[in-house]
């Protein structure tokens, strides 16, 4: 530039020299020419400057923008904003680069929003299809377009989902249950599906039609319940009522899929027409024919009932067989008439009879370890009277077929006599535990069984007393009167412990008395077939 300015000033030194210009006039023209030039400069350098400045607050405002994006989205890239704000390159430079980084944003932008609109539109479709009524939950935030957000309304849009299946397999079951129940009931099935259609059997899936297949369900199976209760009250009524006539197994095969429901759950009956209106009809029909019957078969009723309480209080031992025949007695005197009032009656003894059968099995079953011990007592008091009698026979020591068979039942008795004070005690305690706990009297054949087993205590205490007395006299009256004592018990008297004492010498082969040994030597010839068992014994003093 230098050179061409001192080629055009050279140019104009010439034209001025000769047009013979004045040097000052030179000067001034000079300076004219400096102050156009700067005048020049100066507006070209204050168009760049103000170009400059454009430059710099678009690159500010795209990089306020880019920030922004990346706010909205939630992209941090630390390296791009160190490297926008520390190169240094020209603003053109600067502004392309962040243009196109702010593109990339926007591109991204419009890809979040376009995710985010499509979840929305797929949220606000399902809540209208639940819960038509309530507004719409979800907002559009344009300053909110992070992943955070979108995963979000992804995890409200899956649970939406999950509640729509859910709601859908719940309807299902529903109407499956309507149907169930309609078809147990014995429904039209043109009612059926008119009850369907007002409880919303379509595509319908809104909290209405929810509420109200739920409630045309809960009113089926309110149905079903009250209906399957009063068919068990009647198959109940109908059991009853055969096991009381013993009606024949052909009249009850009739309603033997009806008395099969009688102990099954509400799910259980699941038969067509199972609880309809004409089945339960049926059945209130054969009830109504077992009552009619029942009025005219009472007499029989009657007897069989107390015959069976009889039985049971026999087994039990509760009363005695006179007063149990008195009291059927009485009894029958009060169902002789066949009128109206007559018939009340017997119905009135029937349930008497029934409720006492009841009682008395259950006092059996409560007196039934008492009773099994009381048989063992009274085999041992056989026994004891058995033995008893063996002890006053006088014939007893002498020689015979079956003797040793005899001494042995002998020996096993009074085993059995001597544990009877223990057996009395265990008695006594399981009668008063008894007692204590049903909180009345233990009757055994009429009479309380602890008066029985006291009474017997106390004569097998007097017999005790009585055998200690005669051993007692026999030490101080001398060994003369006891000689003459033991020759009245060879004639069979004695206590009965003299008596076990000779039959256990007699089975062993040997006794001492009195200083003197008497030697019994038995030889016994036996056959094969046993029919005969000849006897010798040489008796040696």
């Amino acid at each position: 530039m230098e050179p061409r300015r001192e080629a055009v000033l050279r140019e104009l030194g010439e034209a001025w020299d000769e047009v013979e210009e004045a040097e000052e006039d030179r000067r001034a023209a000079l300076r004219a020419l400096e102050d156009d030039c700067l005048a020049l400069y100066r507006a070209k350098v204050a168009e760049v400057r103000h170009h400059a400045a454009r430059l710099r607050a678009e690159v500010d405002a795209a990089r306020a923008e880019l920030d922004a994006l990346r706010a909205a989205i939630g992209h941090d890239d630390p390296r791009n904003a160190v490297r926008s704000s520390t190169s240094r390159r020209s603003l053109r430079e600067e502004l392309r680069v962040i243009a196109s980084e702010l593109e990339d944003m926007r591109r991204r932008r419009d890809e979040r929003r376009r995710e985010l609109a499509d979840v929305t539109v797929l949220i606000d479709r399902l809540e209208q299809e639940m819960r038509p009524t309530e507004p719409l939950r979800v907002d559009a935030d344009d300053d909110d377009l992070t992943m955070k957000r979108l995963q979000e309304l992804r995890a409200q849009l899956r649970h939406l989902q999950s509640e729509k299946e859910n709601r859908i397999k719940k309807m299902a079951e529903l109407r499956d249950s309507l149907r169930a129940s309609s078809s147990v009931l014995g429904m039209d099935p043109a009612e059926t599906t008119t009850s369907l259609q007002e409880a919303g059997a379509g595509g319908d899936i809104s909290d209405a039609a929810l509420a109200r297949l739920e409630s045309e369900s809960e009113r089926l199976r309110e149905t079903k319940r009250g209906r399957m209760q009063r068919l068990q009250d009647l198959v109940v009524a109908m059991l009853d009522l055969w096991s009381l006539m013993d009606t024949p197994a052909e009249e009850q095969s009739r309603f033997q899929g009806v008395a099969c429901n009688v102990a099954a759950s509400e799910d259980e009956i699941t038969e067509p027409g199972a609880l309809s209106a004409e089945a339960i009809g049926e059945v209130e029909a054969e009830v109504a024919r077992l009552e009619g019957l029942k009025g005219r078969r009472m007499k029989d009723l009657l007897a069989r009932k107390r015959g069976e309480l009889r039985e049971i209080r026999r087994r039990a031992r509760i009363v005695s067989a006179a007063a149990a025949e008195k009291e059927d007695d009485g009894e029958e005197m009060l169902v002789l008439d066949d009128d109206g009032e007559g018939v009340a009656e017997r119905t009135l003894v029937l349930a008497r009879l029934d409720a006492q059968i009841s009682e008395a099995r259950d006092e059996e079953f409560s007196r039934k370890d008492v009773l099994e011990r009381m048989e063992r007592w009274q085999t041992a008091l056989e026994e004891e009277s058995w033995l008893e009698e063996y002890n006053r026979n006088e014939n007893r020591y002498n020689v015979g077929k079956g003797t040793h068979l005899v001494l042995k039942r002998a020996e096993k008795a009074r085993a059995l006599v001597s544990k009877m004070p223990a057996m009395a005690e265990s008695l006594m305690a399981k009668v008063v535990a008894w007692e204590k706990e049903r909180g009345a009297k233990f009757v055994y054949d009429g009479e309380g069984l602890l008066d029985m087993l006291q009474e017997y205590d106390n004569t097998r205490k007097e017999k005790e007393q009585e055998r200690k007395r005669q051993r007692l006299y026999m030490v101080f009256t001398g060994p003369e009167v006891a000689r003459a004592k033991h020759r009245g018990v060879a004639r069979g008297q004695g206590s009965p412990e003299e008596h076990q004492e000779r039959d256990e010498d007699t089975i062993h082969g040997r006794r001492q008395e009195d200083g003197c040994v008497i030697v019994i030597i038995g030889i016994v010839f036996i056959e094969a077939n046993h029919s005969k068992l000849p006897q010798i014994s040489i008796l040696i003093a």
